[in-house]
């Protein structure tokens, strides 16, 4: 199931036309490597990018040549929705993981959210939510220790992911880096390090140089403080059965050259 169109059914009531007005703009769909930039900073793109299955990043390149990853895209998430307002892009989007992704050109996001109401309403929900996880993720920054800083961002993405249906297995891994972790919370590789070696032995987290996996999500909750209202997550809706008549993808796969 396209997690994209979940995650929009659960901000606002869509209908089966509104669905199957979403199938179609997400149909264009390409696999795309790991480590490959799908916005540059100072470029206009003329189309969104929509995450179907992967992990994706925006980021931002400091004087000194060290990055700053400011959120995660999981699948379901989209890639800045809204910029076709601005003349260039302030800031990157790269893959972290082998991505399958759909690109919505922004004449198209326009027209949706013009003649669907309902879609107005959900993407402009997305983009609320993604204003409230950079605020948490400043609080985190300023005011949380580094080990429960990072717990909070781990607890986030699991969050996040259950909301679509996914992370749910007893032994589901999180494909994240130490270095993208590190770049995250603000931390040097060696101070993250430490603070990972910190949560193992506490048996909070079991990580591994490419992967981090929570054996009791409950316990790592209670040590972060970690609550999910911040991310807006509303109760069952119905909106979500519309998609139980939707087809499966028929847009042909392509392969896609990295900037």
């Amino acid at each position: 199931m396209n997690p994209f169109l979940r995650k929009l059914a659960l901000r606002a009531n869509l209908d089966e036309g509104d669905v199957a007005a979403l199938a179609a703009a997400t149909s264009d769909v390409a696999q795309v490597e790991a480590g490959r930039d799908l916005v540059s900073e100072g470029v206009r793109p003329d189309a969104a990018y929509v995450i179907l299955d992967g992990f994706a990043c925006r980021y931002k390149l400091v004087p000194d040549g060290g990055r700053s990853i400011l959120a995660y895209l999981v699948p379901g998430d989209g890639c800045d929705l809204h910029a076709s307002l601005l003349n260039r892009a302030i800031h990157s989007v790269a893959t972290l993981t082998p991505c399958t992704v759909a690109s919505v050109p922004y004449r198209t996001i326009k027209e949706l959210a013009a003649l669907r109401p309902n879609i107005y309403r959900a993407l402009w929900w997305s983009i609320l939510v993604d204003e409230a996880v950079l605020q948490e993720w400043l609080v985190g920054v300023g005011r949380r220790s580094a080990d429960r800083q990072v717990a909070h961002i781990i607890c986030e993405l699991f969050a996040r992911l259950n909301a679509v249906g996914l992370g749910l297995e007893p032994d589901y891994r999180l494909p994240l880096a130490q270095s993208e972790l590190a770049d995250t919370a603000g931390l040097s590789n060696v101070h993250l390090s430490r603070v990972l070696s910190d949560l193992r032995r506490a048996g909070l987290i079991e990580s591994g140089r490419k992967s981090v996996r929570v054996p009791n999500l409950e316990r790592l909750r209670e040590f972060s403080g970690f609550t999910p209202d911040y991310l807006l997550l509303p109760g069952p809706n119905p909106s979500v059965e519309a998609l139980g008549a939707l087809p499966q993808m028929t847009g042909q796969v392509r392969a896609a050259s990295g900037s």
